[in-house]
């Protein structure tokens, strides 16, 4: 493994591919044109091909919102809000925050299979407008941002006793007996910096936040998910899993990518960065980002797939880590497949990230390249 390490580390010296050395050239987005063409309907919706019910998700019309900004790409932006609209929130996103599911019943009905929202989902689609709005000049998207923020504040914040304001994940199940139930994947920390310039009760979400990073992840490896109980602090989920309950993996590892894209004077970069440096080094010596992470003993199972590679590009690069060059070397030969809706996610926000199409300042605002590059 050491030796294809220095393999792939003298490789990317002689191929000019060291930390950030891509350069958006170009306003196309061959990525973002694939991505579309194996997943995205004629109205709008991204399809999780995997699933046996077709199923569109919340999460997955966020990212398309998202990725449509960073290639400035207007139309796709409004085909895939006006779907959301349409078929997740009852026909408003002023009046609803949509539904987490929709898909191909048993019956064969194409419906919301589960109305729950998705807070995280609610996060990136509130973020999109606002910073569609900003960019491209629209006051319509800009106050349709600020009112999903203002209703998913509503109907998701929460005071936890001993932790302070939280959100959950959404609205029904995640709060009971035993306490309540979160993610650490769903609150990125310049998406909570952004929302703090528009009401400051998003910067009071912050400090909890940073508090569920850190103690939530004691040895530098997140968990998908965890409990917050209000005499005992943090505690393993039970729910997915019992045995496993600390365990973190195709959720957490968003959590390395978001702080891998923090802006270099954004606040509690450093030490976000220095605490989850030790899945930089495990990655580093495995070859791979490891599928499974426990968070309370560091044991490790499997082989993440690539998608796992592009998410951890941000931080390998911004922690000059030489795994980045092997990392980024995999990205590059072994991508996933076209129509593989959560890896090819990721690759979109890790490889585009790694080719500077885009940054974050650090308030959180988006600053993509085409606004000096490319024609609005």
């Amino acid at each position: 493994m050491l030796r294809f390490t220095a393999l792939a580390l003298s490789m990317s010296v002689a191929l000019g591919l060291l930390p950030l050395a891509a350069s958006a050239a170009s306003c196309d987005w061959p990525a973002w044109d694939s991505y579309k063409q194996a997943m995205m309907s004629s109205e709008g919706r991204i399809i999780d091909r995997s699933s046996k019910q077709l199923i569109t998700t919340s999460e997955g019309q966020s990212y398309g919102l998202f990725f449509s900004v960073l290639a400035n790409d207007k139309h796709s932006f409004a085909q895939i809000l006006e779907w959301t609209r349409n078929n997740l929130a009852e026909g408003s996103l002023e009046t609803h925050l949509p539904a987490w599911e929709w898909g191909r019943s048993e019956s064969g009905k194409w419906q919301v299979l589960d109305k729950n929202n998705a807070s995280d989902a609610d996060l990136w689609i509130a973020y999109s407008l606002l910073e569609a709005g900003r960019l491209w000049q629209n006051p319509e998207y800009l106050a349709l941002g600020k009112n999903m923020l203002w209703r998913t504040a509503a109907q998701s914040l929460r005071p936890l006793p001993g932790l302070g304001l939280m959100l959950l994940p959404g609205d029904v199940g995640f709060d009971g007996a035993q306490g309540w139930r979160l993610n650490p994947s769903y609150l990125p920390p310049q998406v909570l910096a952004r929302f703090a310039q528009v009401a400051p009760i998003w910067g009071e979400l912050e400090a909890s936040q940073h508090r569920m990073l850190i103690e939530g992840s004691p040895r530098g490896f997140a968990p998908n998910w965890l409990m917050w109980e209000a005499a005992g602090g943090w505690k393993p989920d039970p729910k997915p899993d019992p045995k496993h309950g600390s365990s973190g993996s195709y959720d957490a590892i968003r959590v390395y990518l978001w702080v891998g894209m923090l802006a270099e004077d954004a606040k509690n970069r450093q030490a976000l960065q220095a605490h989850f440096a030790p899945m930089a080094a495990l990655t580093q010596a495995l070859g791979y980002p490891p599928e499974s992470v426990d968070a309370l003993t560091a044991q490790y199972t499997g082989t993440g797939p690539v998608g796992f590679s592009a998410a951890m590009l941000p931080l390998l690069a911004s922690l000059n880590s030489p795994a980045y060059a092997v990392q980024q070397i995999r990205v590059e030969q072994d991508p996933p497949a076209a129509d593989a809706y959560y890896n090819q996610s990721l690759l979109l926000f890790g490889q585009g990230w790694n080719e500077k199409r885009y940054r974050f300042d650090k308030d959180g605002q988006l600053l993509p390249a085409w606004v000096h590059t490319c024609k609005n």
